[in-house]
């Protein structure tokens, strides 16, 4: 994703005068970026799920030093609209209210939580890919044909596959018709994503390039499913889609 201009030139932070002047000076236009963001991701031109321009995108765009970026970035981690995932991107998260359910910090999580995020989405998903099946639209298989082709397309860099492989079960949540099936997957956001909860350093290249393709191909299971209308079958793939994904954590960590 790419963000319009900034509506004006915004001094970079590094002009700023050293000692408290300066210091304030970054404060405000962390401000500024924050603010743009926000708008952009409550007016959904950033929809939940869209992977946020790199840290270079947005200082180029803003006219601003990497630490405005970060300041600015971890603002809007602390207003839970977006979430980090070290060496993978942010991602915008669904605007939530207090007591909302919410993924803990993945990056800290380890393979107890992992598992139980995905026994949550066994007992969720498994039975919203068969009602999408039955209520799906032309419109809604349409994004969902867009989300296989868009991860199918990303291999080669695995961070770039998270936004689409979220973004094909929220098509299906949103499939179902059912707005509190869609609101809850919008809530569990990105973290919900097993990938973004291991290091790229912690697999084997070759291994992941061949887990990733396993991933499309059940991915195309369930969508061919639901193109057929097919309940049952839908079920079915979604489950053996995260039974397989749940014993992939558990021999990743072994």
């Amino acid at each position: 994703m790419t963000l319009a201009a900034a509506p004006r030139p915004v001094p970079t932070a590094s002009d700023a005068p050293e000692g408290t002047g300066g210091a304030r000076r970054t404060r405000t236009l962390a401000h500024d970026v924050v603010q743009a963001l926000t708008q952009r991701i409550r007016t959904g031109e950033i929809r939940p799920g869209d992977k946020l321009p790199s840290e270079s995108e947005i200082m180029q765009t803003f006219g601003v030093s990497r630490g405005v970026v970060r300041e600015a970035l971890s603002k809007l981690q602390a207003a839970q609209l977006v979430v980090t995932q070290h060496g993978v991107g942010t991602f915008a998260l669904e605007s939530r209210h207090d007591g909302w359910l919410r993924v803990g910090d993945a990056s800290g999580a380890g393979l107890d939580d992992m598992l139980s995020v995905l026994e949550l989405r066994l007992c969720l998903e498994s039975e919203s890919a068969a009602i999408a099946a039955v209520r799906h639209t032309p419109e809604q298989l349409a994004e969902m044909r867009r989300a296989v082709d868009d991860f199918a397309a990303h291999l080669a860099a695995p961070g770039e596959t998270v936004s689409p492989d979220f973004r094909f079960h929220r098509a299906i949540a949103d499939a179902t018709g059912n707005p509190y099936i869609a609101d809850l997957m919008r809530q569990l956001g990105p973290p919900v994503i097993p990938r973004t909860r291991v290091p790229a350093t912690q697999m084997d290249p070759h291994e992941r390039a061949l887990r990733l393709q396993r991933v499309v191909a059940e991915h195309e299971q369930i969508y061919d499913a639901i193109a057929r209308r097919d309940a049952d079958s839908a079920r079915a793939a979604m489950r053996i889609h995260l039974v397989n994904s749940r014993e992939r954590q558990r021999r990743s960590a072994g």
